[in-house]
Formats: C-alpha cells, structure tokens, sequence
C-alpha cells in the first residue's frame, strides 16, 4: 500500500476506533445520569455541583490560570457551598454566596481577571439552572429529561449528518469540522425528540416543538462558543476525562445553554419553584 492510500486508510481506523469509544461512553454515562436525574433530591445536586466544579477547573486550565490554586480553590469552594445551600432549600444565599466567589475568584486572579470571571458565571449558571429545572416535584424530571435529550439528539443528529452528507462549513475559523448539514440534522433530530415528547402526551405538540427547536439552535450556539473559546487560546480538548469525548467542558457546552435558556423560559411561567412546570407547559 503507498503512502498516499496508508494515511486516509489510517485515519478512517483511528475515527472507527473514537467513534467506538464515544458510544461505550455514552453508554455507561448516559443511563447512569439519567438515573440520579430521576432520583433527583440531594443525589442530583451533588452530581450538578461536582460537575461545575469540573467545568470551572476545566475552564481555568483552557485559559491558563489552573496552577493558580487561589483561583482554583476560590471558586470551586463557593460552587462547593452554594451547592450545599441548594441542598438545603436556600436557594436566596446560594446566590449570595456565589456572587461572593464571582467578586474574589476574580480579584485574586493575578491576570486575565475577566477570563476567571466569566468562567466562574458559566459554571454557576449551570448549577443554579440545573438544579432549578429538575425542582419541580411534578414536572421537573421531564423538562431536565427533554432537555437533556434534546441536547444529546442534537450532538448525535449533527455528528451523523455531518459525516455522511459533508458540505459547506458552519464557521471554519470557529469549529473546521462542523457543517451547515450537520446543524439541519441537529435540528431535525431535536424535533423528533420534542415529537416524541409529545407524542407520550407530556405537552402541547406546537409549544414542544418550539421549545426542541429553541434548545437545539441554543445548544448548537453554545458548542461554537465553547470551541471559540479554546481556539482563542490555542487549545483542542479542554481535558481528557471523558473517553472519546475530551473533557466536560467539550461534552457539556450544548446542555450548558440549553439548561439555562429552558431555566429562564420555566422560570417566567412557573416562578423560581415551578421552573420544570412551567418549561412544560408552554
């Protein structure tokens, strides 16, 4: 075999072989988050808050301040606590304490301060809106589900679709790999999932489509913010942690938007205790 029919041969391996990874992956993560999402109470919140501690660390390394261990401990210690006072039903200091953590993570950080800053806020939205979304007695373990699923149809869609139709690039100087087909497969899956959803008589089928649709562009928007993020620093996963995956920060990006978007939708409709009742029935 010559050199030139080795390389496209060797790298269609080494794609069969990540893809391979990422599903094993995906199965065993998936039903095991989908389990605590379902048991939902005290179990739910400790995995949301040991995950934005996760993505906080994640973030800081993209930026280059991990080895700052007052800017890592900082912040994730308030994550840490505020996670404990949503644990607890105290919702209103959990923000206080994480508008503290936001003030000092930043003050201490001996540069790029607007970086951590921003980093911190990423992570903090993405606990207070998880576990706002999964609240609801009622309701909240199938708004987070539609969330979810609509975000994992969205990767999955625009991964296949990418793939196998190719095309045009979505934002080449942004995300290389992604295509104007893969963002319509995403979208298109999404709609399936909200159609299901509907379908199980969970919600109105016009306002569960919007809202899959609403999710998906909104997943798809905060992937191509977390790739220009890493290529304004140069750097390709954010960290390993995830087989086939990289790290949370490369697998969360989507659900990061989508959480808090559908958080805010929730929240205008059902109030701070009625978020995932509200999300549901728009």
């Amino acid at each position: 075999m010559t050199e030139s029919k080795a390389a496209p041969a060797a790298a269609t391996e080494r794609g069969s072989r990540n893809l391979l990874t990422r599903i094993v992956a995906a199965m065993v993560l998936a039903p095991l988050a989908i389990a605590i999402a379902y048991a939902g109470g005290w179990l739910w919140i400790v995995l949301v808050t040991l995950i934005v501690i996760g993505l906080y660390v994640e973030w800081l390394t993209v930026v280059g301040l991990a080895r700052d261990i007052r800017v890592v401990l900082s912040g994730s210690a308030a994550l840490a606590i505020a996670g404990l006072c949503l644990m607890a039903g105290r919702s209103e200091i959990s923000f206080g304490v994480l508008g503290i953590g936001l003030v000092v993570s930043a003050l201490i950080a001996p540069e790029r301060r607007n970086w951590v800053a921003a980093g911190f806020l990423y992570a903090a939205a993405a606990e207070v809106a998880s576990v706002m979304v999964r609240l609801d007695a009622e309701k909240g373990f199938a708004a987070l589900m539609l969330v979810l699923l609509v975000v994992w149809a969205t990767d999955i869609g625009g991964y296949f679709a990418g793939r196998s139709i190719g095309g045009p690039k979505l934002w080449p100087r942004v995300s290389p790999k992604k295509t104007w087909a893969g963002a319509i497969g995403s979208f298109v899956a999404s709609l399936a999932v909200a159609g299901g959803f509907a379908a199980l008589d969970l919600g109105k089928t016009a306002p569960l489509l919007l809202l899959g649709a609403v999710l998906s562009v909104v997943s798809q928007l905060g992937d191509l913010f977390e790739s220009a993020v890493k290529r304004r620093f140069g750097v390709k996963d954010s960290s390993h942690i995830i087989p086939g995956h990289g790290g949370l920060l490369d697998r969360l990006d989507g659900f990061v938007a989508a959480v808090l978007v559908a958080a805010i939708l929730g929240f205008v409709r059902g109030g701070a205790d009625g978020v995932g009742r509200g999300l549901m029935v728009w």
